[in-house]
């Protein structure tokens, strides 16, 4: 059974940091492309970040280019998601998933999504 379990939400000032996590379980982590979405109360689930699951190849949203950071730990199974320079716009659920194939993370259909971790940043 996949699990993606995401933490490291909460509240924060604009202008501050987190760190999110993503720990992934039953399936082989190294395999998957994985990406980072969110959904902001009363609108659609929204693309932020993704990296491709062999060279590393990174991809953001544009409202958040320069600002956040995708990383992934094989190893430990963990995807990683930093965020800087926190905006009110960013308070959202953040959602984490794999995908075998990287065209369903463009067309926002991966195979796995995690259950969510909330992200408030007041202003």
């Amino acid at each position: 059974q996949v699990q993606l379990v995401e933490s490291g939400g909460g509240l924060v000032q604009a202008g501050g940091s987190l760190r999110l996590s993503c720990a992934a379980s039953g399936l082989t982590f190294s395999s998957y492309h994985k990406a980072w979405f969110r959904q902001a109360p009363g609108k659609e689930r929204e693309f932020v970040a993704a990296i491709s699951r062999r060279d590393d190849i990174t991809n953001y949203a544009d409202s958040v280019k320069g600002r956040f950071t995708i990383s992934r730990n094989n190893p430990k199974n963990t995807l990683y998601l930093q965020m800087n320079s926190l905006t009110p716009d960013g308070t959202a659920v953040y959602y984490c998933a794999c995908a075998a194939v990287y065209s369903t993370i463009v067309s926002g259909t991966p195979d796995y999504w995690g259950q969510g971790t909330q992200v408030t940043v007041s202003s």
